[in-house]
């Protein structure tokens, strides 16, 4: 298996107990930069793989695969770890390396292990506040959409159809053992609770 290990802001000491735990027990730890290796080195010694910054999409398309070539065979034998800035779900170089994985190599499996995020660092060391709806843009254009506290997610769902989103999950209590998933549309409750979620793609 393949896991996305979240390392938070840069900060060594907001590295989670999670995080810890399975950098420590992984066959194998690759890092895209210098200062993951830093901060996965107290518990596992890290290999370096080459992820450029360049907009070059044949250069990109090129290096993904030659790490996905790189990983598949370890991650097909045990947990391999591979340990990122921020969280691996939100404008990480995980997410690119998982979709050329599943494009090349579907029979490969996945897990992520949420990190502090730039968003809520910033958040905490700019003693910001955010208290109402917001929006997080790298200048691309918008295509998901998430609404916390979704207690009515069927009425929610169709006010996001008419905005033109297609793809739904619903989630509710989650890492609880209460907790609950659902990406079959058909299958989201008309009731849900404060701690349901509504994630949308168009």
């Amino acid at each position: 298996m393949l896991i996305g290990v979240g390392l938070g802001p840069g900060d060594p000491k907001l590295l989670t107990l999670k995080a810890v735990e399975i950098l420590k027990n992984s066959a194998k730890v690759y890092v895209p930069g210098r200062l993951a290796k830093e901060l996965v080195a107290p518990y596992a010694e890290a290999e370096l793989l080459k992820f450029p910054m360049t907009r070059d999409s044949e250069v990109l398309n090129t290096l993904w695969k030659e790490n996905a070539d790189r990983l598949v065979e370890e991650s097909k034998k045990g947990d391999v770890a591979f340990g990122l800035i921020g969280d691996p779900n939100f404008f990480s170089t995980f997410s690119h390396l998982k979709r050329v994985m599943r494009q090349f190599y579907p029979d490969v499996e996945f897990a992520t292990v949420p990190g502090i995020s730039s968003i809520t660092s910033f958040a905490a060391r700019t003693d910001v506040a955010v208290e109402t709806s917001f929006e997080v843009s790298d200048g691309s254009e918008i295509g998901h959409k998430v609404h916390l506290k979704a207690r009515h997610p069927k009425k929610i769902l169709e006010k996001m159809e008419a905005e033109g989103y297609k793809d739904f999950i619903f989630a509710e209590r989650l890492f609880s053992e209460k907790e609950v998933i659902i990406k079959e549309k058909d299958k989201i409750p008309e009731e849900g609770n404060y701690f349901s979620i509504i994630y949308a793609k168009k």
